[in-house]
């Protein structure tokens, strides 16, 4: 069974039997499920929703079957086209609609899809949204309208070029620099979204490029997250010269990834980091990142005199937490970079623009901008588990072992984080497989490997 419900949307392999797989009588029945909790929430009074998708295989279908049902429910519909979800949450903004849904299975290979439902801000749904969507879902108590009030349907394909604009006028984007530096990278944009709008911002930019993979067809040249294990192509294009930078997206592009001038990956848990201190250059404030994202946000942040903050794991928990404490820039260690000044949603768009402009104001190359930050090694193993094993028992019981304990802070808001003064490790629990993924970090992979591993050995 590959369809999985969770709070930002249903995502699944295409094809199959109904409930087992993403198909057309599910898309309809969340996309119903979804409009329907629009509708009670009167959030806005908007009677519009909007509808972008990457450029998956089956994105057509599903795109169809969703604009389809939103119209049946009543609603008008903004169909952006092939858009990434960045540009996807800032249309919704940017056109005062009621929400949105992006069709994207954002780095699952190009065989799954998904559904993700926006709020009137072009933001996820907060988890009490989203367990109400999928309860509605549950009942299937569903009304559509009569044929007087059926949704109207219009294609804007502007919010490409809008984004990119939204992007050239952040004040800390330094066009005139960027121009100046005369930069001249490589992109990996996967076959998706990445390949229609990244050259229209590096256009605007005056950076000079190289697209690989850069035909928007879905049709993925390798597996598309971004890590280093699948990026073998573009490490050795950028290794054999000519290149200031390489830039990898995935298929939704809001995730980020850096390659170093000497083809060396920069490391996507840096990305952030980066972004952060050119912001915190510039202004001062608060900084966000999830639990399992790399300490040296924290050090970064502490350097510029300003606090460090850490949320539970999800893109919803990160930016409430921004909201809540004024953060000036915050993010996911996944290459993830959430600019409040521009909205609140991981966009590559803005990171690229963000860290360029560093780059061009410092005078440096990427390596010698990587070696000004601590360096620390990440380690992120799993414990598979039993079904029906007490997951939150077990984490429970190593809590107690070391809290009161003054060598070790212990957090509890998403699963359990012990940090010491050398190493860190996270512990929590999927939430769709029966496993505990354990995350950690030190000075060196081997000491990274060995905490994780002294902590299985607790768990077992």
């Amino acid at each position: 069974m590959t369809l999985i419900k969770s709070i930002s949307g249903i995502r699944g392999t295409i094809g199959g039997h109904t409930g087992d797989t993403l198909n057309p009588l599910d898309i309809v029945k969340f996309t119903t499920a979804y409009a329907t909790f629009i509708r009670r929430s009167k959030q806005s009074d908007s009677n519009t929703i909007v509808v972008g998708r990457d450029a998956r295989i089956s994105g057509e279908m599903v795109k169809n079957v969703v604009c389809g049902t939103l119209m049946g429910m009543g609603y008008d519909v903004i169909n952006i086209g092939l858009a990434t979800t960045p540009t996807t949450e800032l249309a919704v903004r940017m056109s005062h609609s009621a929400g949105g849904i992006i069709i994207t299975a954002s780095h699952n290979p190009r065989h799954w899809n998904a559904l993700k439902l926006l709020n009137q801000e072009g933001e996820f749904l907060t988890k009490d949204n989203g367990n109400e969507v999928l309860a509605i879902a549950e009942k299937e108590d569903f009304e559509y309208a009569d044929v007087d009030h059926l949704g109207k349907y219009t294609e804007d394909n502007s919010y490409n070029q809008r984004h990119i604009d939204s992007v050239l006028n952040l004040k800390l984007v330094d066009t005139e620099a960027i121009r100046n530096a005369h930069f001249h990278v490589c992109v990996d944009s996967i076959n998706s979204v990445g390949g229609i709008i990244l050259p229209q911002l590096l256009d605007a930019l005056g950076v000079e490029y190289k697209f690989l993979n850069g035909t928007p067809n879905g049709d993925f040249a390798h597996n598309p997250e971004p890590l280093e294990k699948n990026l073998g192509g573009i490490m050795t294009e950028v290794a054999n010269g000519g290149y200031d930078l390489g830039i990898v997206v995935d298929p939704d592009v809001d995730r980020l990834a850096f390659i170093q001038e000497n083809g060396k990956m920069y490391g996507e848990e840096y990305t952030l980091v980066s972004v952060a201190d050119y912001i915190l250059d510039h202004v001062k404030g608060a900084t966000v990142s999830n639990l399992s994202s790399t300490r040296a946000l924290r050090d970064v942040t502490e350097k510029h005199g300003c606090q460090y903050f850490a949320s539970a794991v999800g893109e919803v928990n990160v930016t409430t937490k921004m909201k809540e404490v004024g953060a000036v820039i915050g993010g996911e260690g996944n290459g993830g970079v959430i600019y409040p000044e521009s909205h609140y949603g991981r966009d590559a768009l803005v990171g690229i623009a963000l860290f360029l402009s560093s780059m061009a104001q410092k005078g440096c190359k990427a390596s010698e901008l990587r070696a000004s930050y601590p360096n620390y090694f990440m380690a992120k193993n799993r414990i598979d588990l039993q079904p029906g094993t007490d997951v939150d028992a077990l984490l429970v019981k190593v809590k107690a072992k070391f809290e009161g304990r003054d060598d070790v802070k212990v957090t509890d808001i998403d699963g359990v984080k012990l940090d010491f003064a050398d190493c860190w490790v996270h512990m929590r629990k999927s939430n769709t497989e029966p496993i505990i993924r354990v995350y950690s970090e030190a000075k060196s992979m081997e000491e990274a490997q060995k905490i994780a591993e002294k902590m299985a050995d607790e768990l077992k």
